[in-house]
């Protein structure tokens, strides 16, 4: 049966992951979130498939997965919105892991590290705040300037409200962020290689 592309798939606990992979039964594990948070840290095994791809790749990309697919991103809202392009082409099956690599991390689970760098949830704090602070500190010289830091409260409730990020689409796509490039050719061909996980039940 084909999930609603209006529906957001089931969950699945960091716990029972964790003991999927220690068992040698992993599911196949698509990390949707940038580059350069996927080589930070990551779950062994996973495959990188930033957001923004994955939805102009969904058609593509589902040809070579397949049931059991558990989608991973920092704290579950990125894999809420992947879950829901990937059912809308008709993948069955689809799991987002609760609480994403923040829950994961704090069951203790296994971590392939790389280089530090910044979460893309931190560096909208941090570009965010910077602005309204400059714009407040500026409208002593500049009374415009407030409107702009109105500007950013207003983009940061409509975020809120409807769960997405502009600001955070915008500086996924820096070079800071994009790290090693994700060649989706590559990636289909890392897809077709991988064995055929049995569904979760």
């Amino acid at each position: 049966m084909t999930t609603s592309p209006n529906a957001l798939p089931a969950t699945l606990d960091a716990a029972t992951l964790r003991e999927l992979v220690d068992s040698g039964r992993a599911p196949r594990m698509l990390d949707v979130r940038t580059p350069a948070e996927f080589e930070t840290a990551h779950v062994p095994g996973a495959y990188n498939v930033p957001l923004d791809v994955l939805r102009e790749h969904r058609e593509e990309l589902r040809r070579h997965l397949d049931e059991t697919v558990v989608l991973i991103c920092r704290s579950g809202a990125r894999a809420a919105r992947a879950g829901q392009a990937l059912a809308g082409v008709g993948l069955p099956n689809l799991r987002i892991l609760d609480g994403g690599m923040t829950a994961w991390q704090a069951a203790q689970g296994p971590v392939r590290r790389g280089i530090p760098r910044w979460e893309l949830e931190r560096q909208v704090r941090l570009v965010a705040g910077s602005i309204v602070l400059l714009s407040v500190l500026g409208s002593v010289f500049a009374p415009g300037l407030k409107w702009v830091a109105g500007l950013i409260g207003a983009g940061l409730t409509f975020a809120a409200v409807t769960d997405t990020c502009a600001l955070g689409m915008l500086l996924g796509r820096l070079p800071y962020n994009r790290g090693a490039s994700c060649d989706v050719d590559t990636l289909v061909g890392r897809l077709g290689d991988h064995p055929t996980s049995r569904p979760l039940s």
